[in-house]
């Protein structure tokens, strides 16, 4: 009988309130599918504490503390100490999701660059990874990624440059692809999950958000990373079980997670 490989979902909004109707189901769901680990990123201080029960209450999840750069602008200083707090108790696995959105134009770049460096600052101070929001941003962020060097980490949701995404993996960064594969005209982010090196790559979901082509206008869920494999495996030319076994070793690496037989 043909091994089915263990997919790690490396973000997923699992404490949304979109799943709060059915969130046991949807974790089920993905575990039939195969997802057999979760990256659950806080997005703002009043999601730390479902982040961290999600967490305990779950085999397989793990959570990320941070503050989203769309939510800065409800966020306040003590937030950072909060964070900083929560951080050494040594539980979260990355600061994230943390970075910059200059697509949105109503939220405070300026508030946004403070809020991001001081994160960064406290993953470099506690040696934990980041996993960062770059959209329409990555050279601020690789500006400030320079001045502040961290233990690499993940690009969620990846779709910049060539250059960029070179750029990101000698500092050792892992980069995200997901839902957007599966639209054919994501032409640049399907030739960047063809062409970069597997080792660089790590799956993702961000459900409830970015829904695949399939499930268009709808909810996203982490069962559907198993066929964002079976996307990426094709665009490459490869075997499922081979992407598969990859990008989850990628996300061990990146994330200092024990590997799946010690679990």
């Amino acid at each position: 009988m043909r091994r089915r490989p263990v997919l790690i979902d490396t973000h997923v909004h699992l404490d949304a309130a979109e799943f709060d109707d059915d969130r046991e189901q949807v974790i089920a769901r993905a575990r039939a599918a195969g997802v057999g680990r979760f990256v659950v990123p806080a997005v703002e201080r009043r999601g730390f504490d479902a982040v961290e029960r999600l967490a305990d209450d779950h085999r397989g999840i793990v959570h990320a503390l941070g503050i989203h750069p769309l939510y800065t602008m409800r966020a306040a200083r003590e937030d950072l100490e909060l964070l900083d707090q929560r951080l050494n108790r040594g539980r979260a696995i990355a600061v994230g999701e943390i970075g910059l959105d200059h697509y949105v134009t109503d939220v405070d770049r300026g508030v946004q660059l403070e809020f991001f460096t001081a994160q960064l600052r406290l993953a470099a101070r506690h040696g934990l990874p980041v996993i960062l929001h770059v959209r329409r941003a990555i050279d601020p962020i690789l500006a400030q990624l320079r001045r502040i060097p961290v233990p690499g980490g993940i690009a969620h949701a990846f779709n910049g440059s060539r250059q960029q995404a070179d750029i990101l993996i000698g500092m050792g960064f892992k980069l995200g692809f997901g839902g957007s594969m599966s639209y054919g005209g994501s032409t640049r982010i399907r030739e960047l999950a063809a062409s970069l090196p597997l080792e660089a790559i790590v799956l993702e979901t961000d459900a409830p958000d970015i829904a695949p082509e399939w499930a268009r206008g709808r909810r996203n869920e982490p069962a559907n990373l198993a066929r964002y494999a079976g996307i990426l495996a094709e665009l490459r030319g490869m075997a499922p079980e081979e992407v598969a076994d990859v990008t989850t070793a990628n996300a061990i690496q990146v994330l200092h997670w024990p590997p799946l037989e010690e679990e």
